[in-house]
């Protein structure tokens, strides 16, 4: 079941990734118009610009941190929990980046670039290794008498 939650939260990587890739691909070989709205002066781009970067600010520290929560923690005692959570932590780097790439190319914007290209690299820390979901599941589930118990044992 490990191996299925896994498998899914890559999926769900590779295919923002393999959008956002696609995307630069048709419009950097101008196959897509690029800065289609460049250039008019609107707040438009000044909105859109300001709620990404306060979307990007805060979704990356969140979504680092999310299974440290206490309340989060003490869920993920299962696969289908590890999904869940995982999706959700996953969609709040992957979505914002995916969105940023569309948006550089339609304004020409370089802060819509340089977002994306972040969340790119923060994708980096929640990768999800096979190691990284049987450590997550199992951190949920630690208490505090199985620390006490695996102290015990370690000093014996």
């Amino acid at each position: 079941m490990i191996r299925h939650t896994r498998n899914v939260l890559m999926l769900v990587l590779g295919i923002a990734v393999a959008v956002s890739l696609i995307a630069v691909l048709l419009c950097e070989t101008d196959t897509l118009p690029v800065g289609v709205l460049s250039g008019r002066g609107g707040s438009d781009e000044f909105v859109l610009t300001m709620l990404m970067e306060l979307l990007t600010l805060c979704a990356i520290p969140l979504a680092l941190r999310l299974f440290r929560f206490k309340a989060i923690a003490a869920r993920l005692t299962s696969a289908a929990e590890l999904l869940r959570w995982g999706m959700v932590r996953m969609l709040m780097l992957c979505l914002p980046m995916v969105a940023n790439t569309f948006l550089y190319y339609i304004y020409m914007n370089v802060a819509f670039g340089y977002m994306a290209i972040i969340l790119l690299l923060s994708l980096y820390f929640v990768l999800p290794t096979m190691t990284r979901c049987e450590v997550e599941i199992n951190d949920g589930t630690s208490t505090a008498d199985d620390t006490q118990a695996d102290a015990e044992t370690e000093k014996q």
